[in-house]
């Protein structure tokens, strides 16, 4: 939802629901009241509404109160407020400038407001990228409050880059801490050009249910004739799951994989293959090679290096440009491919494991849609009509911080073709972690994504650790839940290991490490033959 003040006056603004686009009225009471994403004329609400209040303070400023997270904050009241995304943030913003806000509440698991504060800033670590302005720490109506300002160089991939940046973490108490991240095109010009927002946050009472106001729907594309009869047959008039696997060897060498199939009596029709920096650009050999045997690729390109060298700055250095001639001769080669490509970049960049996650960058998951857009826009030139785009989030957020949340690395419908969903149940290999049944991972998993994505769905990568449970019950309770997901598409088992530092087997996610394993799968897939 957009809303737009000038003076006393609401304008017409457009309001973003479900798969409508609907134009608000012109209001010219004293208050604006947004009840459960919708312009309202009355201010009674119930707890499980989310409610908002937008009051003219005078010529300059509004006042928003946001019940449901407890807080107010005046803004200037020529910009527009978006709450579109209300459970995870608000956003106010203007051509030159975002406000966002955020609450997190850690009541309950072991972070502290402290350990907020540290880990969120961790990104300052790369002096190169980042350079800090200013630091304090200060008091704001009683509550501790951590300030940071700084800047990076302006990218000319992203358009209008808000490249100026101030930071406001406001401690309620030990659990619960709200941040105000301002962010500029341009210099600010003094303290109190950001400081005048900081410094007028209050709490109120909380009251109400924060939800989410936004459907994500499929974009027509002009795909070519073999891969829209490709999209069409396996993700929008399938009846039937179709499983795939990851297997280190296949696609480039198929003798083991065709021996594990043997044995599972199944032929896996989707493969995984990774790509990186390191790699030696696209992987034409594999690529035929997978056709050749009747199968297709999830092509997953991650932007980085996977050689020991340095990808601190990757992500801003691919949107100064500097990895475009890499990219174009990869869709070049796709382009040249020319048979139906899955292609995932950058998965799990809601995970601080991945460079190209936003806790590298700026806290700020633009930098992650913008090189999206860039890498996407240089396929649409290159007339890479045969590449369906794979959005794929992890399930949890890490860290699990409200700027972190996945939705905010959405890059827009008009960019992605299918909806990854990715849960592993890691086992207890490590301190810290629990067993995670498929139900406990995947239901509401499942559920939310039903809810947002109108898109085709498929699980891109998932698999059960064999230490600390019952692999084989889990692999039946796999069985037996796949069937209610009726969304799904494509689930691809991801059959390997993750290793320790010491090169033991910390996460076994193969599902041939035991006969009586190879034999559930053969017996649970015979319904899918």
């Amino acid at each position: 939802m957009k809303l737009k003040r000038i003076g006393a006056v609401l304008c017409a603004s457009m309001i973003f629901l479900s798969s409508m686009v609907v134009y608000g009225e012109t209001i010219d009471s004293i208050s604006t009241f947004i009840k459960n994403g919708k312009i309202v004329a009355y201010s009674d609400f119930s707890e499980e509404d989310d409610f908002k209040k937008i009051i003219p303070i005078d010529h300059q400023y509004n006042e928003y109160i946001n019940y449901a997270h407890g807080y107010s904050l005046q803004y200037p009241n020529h910009m527009y407020v978006d709450v579109s995304l209300s459970a995870v943030k608000t956003l106010i913003y203007d051509q030159d400038r975002n406000i966002e806000i955020y609450y997190d509440n850690f009541q309950g698991t072991p972070t502290s407001a402290a350990d907020y504060i540290g880990y969120s800033n961790r990104f300052l670590k790369n002096s190169r990228d980042h350079v800090k302005e200013y630091e304090d720490t200060l008091y704001i109506h009683g509550m501790k409050t951590h300030l940071l300002k700084w800047s990076r160089e302006k990218l000319p991939k992203v358009h209008h880059d808000k490249n100026y940046y101030v930071s406001a973490e406001i401690v309620k108490n030990y659990h619960e801490v709200y941040t105000i991240i301002i962010k500029s095109a341009r210099p600010f010009e003094n303290y109190e050009d950001y400081m005048n927002i900081i410094s007028s946050f209050r709490i109120v009472e909380r009251k109400g249910t924060p939800k989410i106001y936004m459907e994500h729907l499929p974009v027509h594309k002009n795909f070519d004739e073999e891969t829209k009869a490709f999209y069409e047959k396996y993700f929008v008039n399938s009846k039937d799951l179709k499983w795939g696997i990851f297997e280190y060897s296949a696609p480039k060498d198929f003798g083991f994989l065709h021996s594990l199939e043997e044995k599972l009596d199944y032929t896996f029709e989707f493969l995984v293959l990774y790509q990186s920096f390191s790699s030696n650009g696209f992987p034409m050999e594999e690529m035929k090679n997978a056709y050749e045997h009747h199968r297709y690729v999830e092509l997953t390109l991650q932007t980085m290096y996977m050689d020991g060298r340095d990808n601190s700055g990757v992500t801003y250095d691919i949107l100064k440009g500097k990895y475009d001639s890499f990219f174009h001769e990869y869709a070049k080669q796709a382009k040249q491919f020319g048979h139906p490509i899955l292609f995932r970049l950058n998965n799990e960049m809601n995970g601080d494991w991945c460079v190209y996650s936003s806790y590298h960058s700026s806290k700020d998951p633009e930098m992650f849609k913008a090189v999206w857009k860039h890498v996407y826009n240089i396929f649409q030139r290159a007339g890479a009509d045969n590449v369906l785009w794979v959005w794929n989030p992890h399930d949890g957020s890490f860290p699990n911080f409200a700027w972190n949340h996945y939705l905010n690395y959405y890059p827009g419908d008009a960019y992605v073709d299918i909806v990854g969903l990715t849960g592993y149940n890691a086992g207890t290999y490590y301190p810290g972690e629990k067993w995670r049944g498929f139900q406990e991972i995947y239901i509401p998993l499942y559920e939310e994504y039903d809810r947002l994505f109108k898109q085709p769905l498929m699980i891109t990568e998932f698999g059960s650790n064999s230490v600390g449970g019952d692999k084989i019950q889990w692999i039946h309770e796999m069985f037996d839940t796949m069937k209610t997901f009726e969304r799904i598409k494509v689930a691809i088992w991801w059959n390997g290991i993750d290793w320790d530092k010491h090169m033991n087997p910390a996460r076994i996610y193969r599902l041939d490490q035991s006969p009586e394993m190879i034999n559930t799968f053969r017996e649970r897939l015979k319904e899918y033959r």
